[in-house]
């Protein structure tokens, strides 16, 4: 009997975090620069000449770049000139963070659903890069 009590207990003391902890954009440009290596390292010689494929992966790199220069900079701003009414300290630990609840349009979601739901698509889109790079160097290979 105790147990179906203890099972429909809510732990109601949860911190509400309204960013994200650094190691979760750690990760994110890790995926970024994962992107940018294999679409360098797969696709920058597939089309006969060399230079065909050099300036679109420049402005990819450039455009990847400014994707992971400007959420930096605008944290390190934030850093600099704290809210007023700011009430979470920002040295939480990572532990503390992935524990509590993420604050999202006037709801509450599990930090690390936030979390994954942020770094999932860059994971796709790095990891699915590799994958058809990979893919096209085994069909280069066995063409020749």
């Amino acid at each position: 009997m105790t147990g179906d009590l203890d099972e429909n207990l809510v732990d109601h003391n949860k911190p509400v975090f309204d960013y994200l902890h650094p190691r979760i954009y750690v990760v994110a440009i890790g995926l970024v620069v994962w992107f940018a290596l294999a679409a360098w390292i797969f696709f920058d010689h597939q089309f006969g000449k060399p230079d065909d494929m050099s300036l679109p992966l420049a402005m990819v790199s450039v455009l990847l770049l400014f994707a992971v220069l400007l959420p930096w900079e605008l944290s390190l701003v934030g850093k600099r000139h704290p809210k007023p009414h700011d009430r979470h300290p920002q040295d939480t630990t990572f532990r503390d963070w992935r524990l509590g609840d993420f604050a999202v349009w006037g709801s509450q979601l599990h930090s690390m659903h936030a979390a994954i739901d942020m770094l999932l698509p860059l994971a796709a889109v790095a990891f699915g890069l590799t994958a058809i790079g990979i893919f096209f160097l085994i069909c280069a290979s066995l063409a020749s």
